[in-house]
């Protein structure tokens, strides 16, 4: 199947320099594999139940999103351990170390992801309880 993507210029010549690097065959393959990459890290992190630990890491534009943010750490503030906050010019990086039930983790991944402001959410799941009880 034939599709087309809108990449910024400086991302798709870094993706072409990396996938060369590795030495695969065409964009097209290094695409798939990303592709694949992605949705493995999405049904690790829907998997998940119960009691987690993690920590979710994202960058941001500072002024385009701070307002909304503040909200978003109040609504998840009980699962919220602690965070570690940089700045860089216009842009910050954080990094948000979780605790509680799966369901609100991944609601706070999915909140995060869902501002154009924000670059990138990296999550890594350090803990989940694999017991019967399930979250909701």
């Amino acid at each position: 199947m034939r599709t087309s993507l809108n990449v910024p210029e400086e991302m798709l010549a870094e993706f072409d320099r990396t996938w060369q690097a590795e030495g695969l065959d065409s964009r097209s393959r290094a695409l798939r594999e990303a592709i694949q990459e992605y949705i493995e890290s999405h049904h690790r992190l829907k998997q998940a139940h119960g009691t987690v630990a993690a920590t979710v890491v994202f960058d941001y534009v500072h002024e385009e999103i701070i307002e909304d943010l503040h909200e978003v750490q109040h609504e998840f503030q009980s699962e919220t351990d602690t965070t570690c906050h940089v700045h860089h010019r216009e842009w910050c990086l954080e990094a948000v170390f979780c605790h509680g039930p799966a369901g609100r983790v991944r609601n706070l991944v999915y909140c995060l992801k869902d501002f154009d402001a924000v670059g990138r959410v990296s999550v890594t799941l350090l803990r989940a309880e694999t017991g019967m009880e399930r979250d909701h």
